[in-house]
């Protein structure tokens, strides 16, 4: 049977703040939720929440906040730290539930709320859709007894926590000592922690984007904005440049030249290494329908199989736990290290990177690119209400295209978790082929957007 989640998308609940379901109206009824969810036998129950930088976490926050305390849950606040920090104090800490407030890679003006379970990871499905009908109810006799109310703590060394253990992920012995690094944390939830790791790691570190001031998370910076990163390893003669998400999810490089390498290149170069050391597990690595044929067809040579998933690290991560694989992520910059951490970890998986150029001795131009990859087209159309996927015209435009394409690459077109955006892209040998198809399924697309009246608002039915 389907699981129908109204408010859950692909990365949690996510949305323009104080507007639904971003509200503190919401969060409160959440933590109530989630709260009763997780209760489960006498112990004192633990929650700890951290977030990003942007202004409406001030909102979000106490409102969380007094829903789990209402549901008798302590709180432990980590203030802003990246989600996989999240995910490691809540296994640290042997709490019953990890909550991360932020909308990851988006502007200031959207939030989101992600929650992770005692071992680390992200709630299923499932649960997330238990969740959302426990909200839709009364909850007013099952809170707790003016006695049994929850308590609100801060950890003041939550950072530090992290730091040390990142820093455990690098090989003992070796060192970054001469190697100028460029590191855009985005103004967001890695700003202090990130350039800490890598200069007591040795590296000479160029800090950007480490400057939140409610309003400039993922603006004109970080790994969405990735043309500043490049330009600022040129101005600095930097040995390479990583550049971080929001929250630090995710992970985007640049070589020497400012050349940009993508989450697909650092798969690669990953697997190869470890695949190299006997420490790849599974006899391939998980990626999402995004990835790049190049990288399948590199690992194929290898011995190595690519098994895919549908778009977001969680169905990632879901992959890697049935099939027993350790090295899975995303194009966009997710990496999941499970042999280091439950969920995408930007941080981490430049450390492992940077293993690799330390031990080469090697430019990052010709360490990281691993494969070449073929010709890749990807755009996005806005709409409002009615997902025009469901057009005919754009239902017989999409299946010529994928006709035109079947021999030399394929296409992929879906509605996104997080956005009212439909998702082209498109593949192939042929680079103007495959330009020409996007431009033209998105102008079609287009067009039934823009005819289409406007309805319910986005938020009500995110997948």
């Amino acid at each position: 049977m389907a699981i129908t989640r109204r408010l859950f998308g692909t990365d949690g609940i996510r949305g323009t703040a104080n507007i639904a379901p971003m509200t503190a109206e919401i969060a409160l009824k959440l933590g109530q939720a989630a709260g009763l969810r997780f209760t489960n036998g006498t112990h004192r129950h633990r929650v700890v929440i951290a977030k990003d930088t942007r202004l409406s976490g001030y909102m979000i926050e106490p409102a969380l906040v007094a829903g789990f305390v209402g549901a008798g849950m302590d709180v432990v606040l980590a203030g802003p730290l990246p989600t996989p920090a999240v995910a490691m104090l809540t296994r640290s800490l042997r709490a019953d539930l990890g909550v991360m407030i932020s909308a990851s890679h988006n502007l200031f003006e959207d939030n989101g709320i992600k929650l992770f379970g005692p071992d680390g990871f992200k709630l299923s499905d499932e649960t997330e859709a238990e969740i959302e009908a426990l909200m839709e109810q009364d909850l007013g006799e099952q809170l707790a007894a003016p006695a049994k109310l929850g308590r609100a703590s801060r950890l003041n060394d939550a950072a530090g926590r992290y730091i040390e253990v990142a820093k455990a992920t690098f090989p003992r012995g070796l060192r970054l000592d001469g190697l100028k690094i460029v590191v855009d944390c985005a103004n967001g939830a890695a700003y202090k922690v990130a350039p800490a790791v890598l200069w007591e790691l040795g590296a000479d570190v160029i800090e950007v984007g480490v400057k939140p001031d409610g309003f400039n998370i993922n603006r004109g910076c970080g790994s969405t904005s990735p043309a500043f990163l490049s330009s600022e390893v040129r101005r600095h003669g930097a040995d390479l440049g990583l550049a971080l998400d929001g929250d630090a999810d995710r992970l985007i490089l640049a070589d020497e030249n400012g050349a940009i390498i993508d989450g697909d290149q650092v798969l690669a170069l990953i697997a190869r290494s470890w695949s190299a050391a006997g420490k790849l597990t599974g006899g391939g690595v998980v990626a999402t329908v995004m990835s790049n044929l190049g990288l399948e067809r590199f690992l194929r040579s290898r011995g190595l199989e690519l098994h895919r998933t549908k778009v977001g690290d969680r169905y990632v991560v879901e992959r890697m736990r049935a099939g027993g694989f350790n090295v899975g992520g995303e194009q966009s910059g997710h990496m999941i290290l499970t042999d280091y951490a439950t969920t995408g970890d930007g941080l981490l998986a430049a450390l492992q990177v940077l293993v690799v150029l330390v031990d080469e001795g090697r430019p990052a131009s010709e360490t990281l690119r691993v494969f070449q990859p073929l010709p890749q087209v990807l755009k996005g159309v806005r709409f409002t209400g009615v997902s025009p996927l469901e057009d005919a015209g754009v239902q017989r435009a999409i299946a010529a295209a994928e006709r035109e394409l079947a021999a030399t690459g394929r296409l992929l077109i879906r509605k996104s978790g997080t956005e009212p955006v439909i998702r082209v892209m498109a593949e192939g040998e042929d680079q103007a082929i495959v330009a020409r198809l996007v431009d033209s399924l998105c102008a079609e697309i287009q067009a039934v957007a823009e005819a289409a009246p406007a309805e319910t608002a986005f938020g009500e039915a995110a997948a």
